[in-house]
C-alpha cells in the first residue's frame, strides 16, 4: 500500500464545512522548510484530491499551515486583528498508509486529531 495525506476543515462556529480555506503543505527536513503545495478547500471543506497524493508520498515530517485568519475574516470574525491567523500543525508520516489530519475551527480555538 502506498501512503497519501488528506485533510478536512469544519467551521464549528458556523456549523458547516470551511470552504475556500487556503492550506499550505510543507516538508520539514532539519531546519529546512520546503513548500510542497498550496490548495483551497472545496464546498465540503476538503481538497479535491489528496493534499499529498500516493505518487508524491514520502515518509518524513510535514506541516499543514491553515490560513484561518483570511477565511475567518471573510465570514465575519469579530476582530480587526484575528485571534487565529496561521495555524501550523506539524506531524510525522512514518508508514505507507492513509493519513488524515482534520481541523475543527472557530474564531477563538481549534482542534485536530489523526483521523481515518
Amino acid at each position: 500500500m502506498t501512503g497519501y495525506l488528506t485533510t478536512h476543515v469544519l467551521d464549528t462556529a458556523r456549523g458547516c464545512p470551511a470552504d475556500g480555506l487556503e492550506i499550505t503543505l510543507v516538508r520539514i527536513t532539519g531546519e529546512t522548510r520546503e513548500d510542497i503545495c498550496r490548495v483551497r478547500t472545496n464546498a465540503d471543506g476538503r481538497t479535491d484530491t489528496p493534499i499529498l497524493p500516493a505518487e508524491a508520498f514520502a515518509r518524513g515530517t510535514y506541516e499543514l499551515v491553515f490560513h484561518a485568519g483570511a477565511y475567518l475574516a471573510r465570514h465575519g470574525a469579530p476582530s480587526e486583528i484575528p485571534f487565529l491567523d496561521l495555524i501550523p500543525i506539524r506531524f510525522g508520516l512514518s508508514e505507507n498508509q492513509h493519513y488524515h489530519v482534520p481541523l475543527l475551527l472557530s474564531p477563538f480555538g481549534y482542534s485536530t486529531y489523526r483521523g481515518s
